[in-house]
């Protein structure tokens, strides 16, 4: 077993064994169950990426329309050191 699956199926453990699952969270795992191939289960995980970037990128020019990010930012953020001293 690689050590991504290794970490995956970890993180997957430690998730449900603290929190049962929502209606949304259900719904995915349903819709991955019934995949029989490989290749249908890359087309929903490429389908579901799309729908992801298409909200991330919504709340990117939301925030760049409205002043809270510029190019200023976008190199603070990507240079910068974000993490806060410890006391």
């Amino acid at each position: 077993m690689s050590l991504c699956r290794k970490i995956k199926r970890k993180d997957m453990e430690a998730v449900l064994s603290h929190a049962p699952l929502n209606d949304v969270q259900r719904f995915v795992l349903k819709t991955f169950a019934i995949t029989k191939s490989e290749q249908e289960k890359e087309e929903l995980t490429s389908f579901y990426l799309d729908y992801i970037q298409q909200k991330l990128d919504k709340v990117a020019n939301e925030f760049w329309d409205n002043q809270k990010l510029d190019d200023t930012k976008m190199k603070e953020l990507m240079y910068g050191h974000l993490r806060s001293s410890r006391k």
